[in-house]
C-alpha cells in the first residue's frame, strides 16, 4: 500500500486542532452571554472528534502524535470547556460551584487516561471492543450541559437551580470514571435492507436539528442515558455466552431466543402431533403395524400370543366407528 503524502497525513491533526478551537470558543461565548453558541461550539467539537480518527484510519495517517493530540483535545473540549461554561452560567463565582467544575474536569482527564491505557491491554475479551468503559468524553461533555440545553429551550426551572446543576455535574463526572459499559457506535452495523430507512431517518434528524436544535439535542441525550441499562444487559449476556463472541448479530438473536425458551421451559412444537379424531386416525395405523409385526414374529417362533385385549378395557375405540 502506498504511504500517504505529508499534506494528507496532516489533515486528521488539523481537524483535531479545530476541535480544540471549538471547545475553547465555547468558553468565550459563555463569558459574553452566548450560551446557545457555547452549546453549539461543543457540539461542533464532538462532531470533529468523531471524524479525525476515522479520517486518519482511512488515509493511513495514524500516528502516536495524533493519538496524544486527540486525548488533549478531548480533555479541553469536553472536560475544561463544559466545566467553565457551567461555572459561568449558573455558579457565577460560587466556591461550591467551582468544586463541581473541578470534579468534572478531573474525572474527564482520568477517564481519558484510563482509555489510553486500555488501548494496549491485550487480555480483554473479544467482545470488549463493542463497548466503552464508562461514558465516552464527547457524550459526557454534552450530558453535563443538559440543564443548560433545557433552560435555553424551556426557560428557567427546577433543572436550572444551583443544587440540581451541582448534583447533575458530579453525577455525570461519576459516569465518566465508572466501569459501566456503554455501546460503541463503531460496533453498530446496519443491514443492507435498512439503509434506505436509515437515510430517511438521517434526513428527518437533520430537519429536526435545523428547526429545533435544543429539543433534538435534549432528546438525543436522554435517549443516550436510556440506552445504558440495555448496554449493561448486553455486556453481561455476552460475558455468559462465549459461543456468541464471533458470530453476527442475526445468529446472536437466535442464541438469545433459544436461551429464553430454555429459561421458560418451552418445548418446540411437535409437527406430527394432532388431537382428537385426527390423532386416532394417525396413531392407530401405527399400532396396527406393530401388532402385525408381533403376530408374524410369534408365528415364526411358534410362541403363543398373549390374550386378546378388549378395546373397551384399555379405553380405546375400535376403527369400526363411533357408537
Amino acid at each position: 500500500m502506498a504511504r500517504s503524502t505529508p499534506g494528507v497525513r496532516l489533515l486528521p491533526n488539523a481537524i483535531t486542532v479545530l476541535a480544540v478551537c471549538a471547545g475553547l470558543s465555547a468558553v468565550q461565548f459563555a463569558l459574553t452571554g452566548g450560551h446557545m453558541l457555547a452549546i453549539g461550539a461543543i457540539g461542533v467539537a464532538a462532531v470533529l472528534d468523531s471524524l479525525d480518527g476515522r479520517i486518519a484510519r482511512l488515509l493511513d495517517a495514524t500516528s502516536k502524535m495524533g493519538a496524544e493530540l486527540d486525548s488533549l483535545s478531548d480533555a479541553i473540549s469536553f472536560g475544561v470547556a463544559p466545566a467553565l461554561v457551567l461555572y459561568v452560567w449558573v455558579f457565577d463565582g460560587d466556591r461550591v460551584g467551582w468544586i463541581a467544575a473541578l470534579i468534572f474536569a478531573v474525572c474527564m482527564i482520568l477517564r481519558l487516561a484510563r482509555f489510553n491505557t486500555l488501548l494496549d491491554d491485550t487480555e480483554q475479551p473479544p467482545y470488549a471492543g463493542e463497548f466503552f468503559v464508562g461514558v465516552p468524553a464527547p457524550a459526557g461533555g454534552l450530558l453535563a450541559l443538559l440543564p443548560l440545553v433545557l433552560t435555553q429551550q424551556f426557560g428557567p426551572g427546577w433543572w436550572s437551580s444551583e443544587t440540581v446543576v451541582w448534583i447533575w455535574t458530579v453525577a455525570v463526572a461519576g459516569l465518566l470514571i465508572s466501569r459501566i459499559p456503554t455501546l460503541s457506535l463503531k460496533s453498530v452495523k446496519a443491514p443492507a435492507k435498512a439503509v434506505a430507512p436509515l437515510l430517511v431517518g438521517v434526513g428527518l434528524l437533520a430537519a429536526a436539528i435545523i428547526q429545533y436544535p435544543m429539543v433534538a439535542l435534549a432528546v438525543a441525550l436522554l435517549l443516550y442515558l436510556a440506552h445504558i441499562p440495555y448496554s449493561m444487559r448486553r455486556y453481561r449476556w455476552l460475558a455468559r455466552h462465549p459461543e456468541a463472541w464471533d458470530v453476527p448479530a442475526r445468529e446472536r438473536r437466535a442464541i438469545r431466543r433459544a436461551g429464553s425458551q430454555r429459561r421458560l421451559r418451552l418445548r418446540p412444537p411437535l409437527r406430527r402431533r394432532v388431537a382428537g379424531a385426527a390423532r386416532r386416525a394417525v396413531r392407530l395405523p401405527r399400532y396396527e403395524d406393530q401388532h402385525v409385526a408381533r403376530m408374524r414374529m410369534q408365528q415364526a417362533t411358534g410362541e403363543r400370543g398373549p390374550r386378546r385385549r378388549s378395546w373397551r378395557r384399555i379405553g380405546l375405540r375400535h376403527r369400526g366407528g363411533d357408537r
